[in-house]
């Protein structure tokens, strides 16, 4: 499983989340608390906005803590909105296209989780792409393709709406308690520049774990695991609820999601 953490909020040094706390995503890429694993070393990256008509993204397949460019990076880009992400895979090669964060048109988006018979579904899912999204596809993560089927389902319009089709896609499509009982499992961060939305999901009722706090600036930090629990209040944030971060707002949409079982 992956760590991941966004910021909302007065433009910060991207250090502010990724380097500098006690518990840093970078430290986390080490010594993770409540993933499966402790180690997230399969790759790292950042997207951030600013001017311009979408995203910059970084992204590379050394472990965050040996790269030798991410520190300075860090601290010397500013951003009111980002989003970064250390990978542990577990579907796709080790390379920068399958690192997270992905990116298309003005859109961001990262995954921590797996869809387990990727493999098996893949080619249906695929099929449910209009010609543009499915050319835009570089990487053979599971993860790009739940971005990409949120596209082709609305999200530039209705993030609540795409997130309930792709979840039943999956949920339809998964081998879950039909002669399995590995489970389909996601937490998603995706950012348009405006807003943040982020939502967790599990068919057996282990969704990936996910924080909010707000900063003492007046910011927004979703995170993995808290960053800092000495000076930030953390709320784990409930599955089956689309939250979405605007400036000044913060906000939780009910989805209906299917009630998951334990396995």
């Amino acid at each position: 499983m992956c760590r991941l953490a966004a910021y909302l909020g007065p433009a910060v040094p991207i250090a502010h989340v990724v380097v500098d706390p006690a518990h840093s995503l970078l430290e986390q890429s080490q010594h993770a608390n409540e993933a499966k694993l402790a180690v997230q070393g399969d790759g790292f990256g950042f997207a951030w906005y600013d001017e311009g008509a979408g995203p910059g993204l970084y992204r590379d397949v050394l472990p965050a803590w040996s790269d030798g460019n991410l520190l300075s990076l860090c601290k010397m880009i500013r951003s009111p909105l980002f989003l970064a992400h250390v990978r542990a895979s577990t579907t796709g090669e080790t390379t920068r296209l399958n690192c997270h964060p992905f990116a298309h048109r003005r859109w961001s988006f990262m995954h921590n989780g797996q869809v387990p018979d990727i493999d098996r579904i893949r080619r249906t899912l695929e099929a449910l792409l209009p010609d543009d999204l499915y050319l835009a596809r570089r990487g053979t993560t599971d993860s790009e393709l739940i971005f990409l089927l949120l596209m082709a389902h609305g999200l530039e319009d209705d993030p609540a709406e795409a997130v309930r089709a792709v979840v039943a896609l999956l949920k339809a499509h998964s081998c879950y308690g039909h002669g399995c009982d590995a489970a389909v499992r996601l937490t998603c961060l995706m950012s348009d520049g405006e807003s943040i939305h982020a939502f967790r999901h599990s068919s057996d009722a282990y969704a990936p774990s996910l924080y909010a706090a707000e900063t003492r600036e007046g910011g927004w930090i979703l995170a993995s695991e808290p960053l800092d629990p000495e000076t930030l209040t953390w709320t784990a944030l409930a599955p089956d609820m689309l939250v979405t971060l605007s400036k000044g707002t913060f906000a939780q949409t009910p989805l209906a999601l299917p009630v998951a079982h334990a396995a």
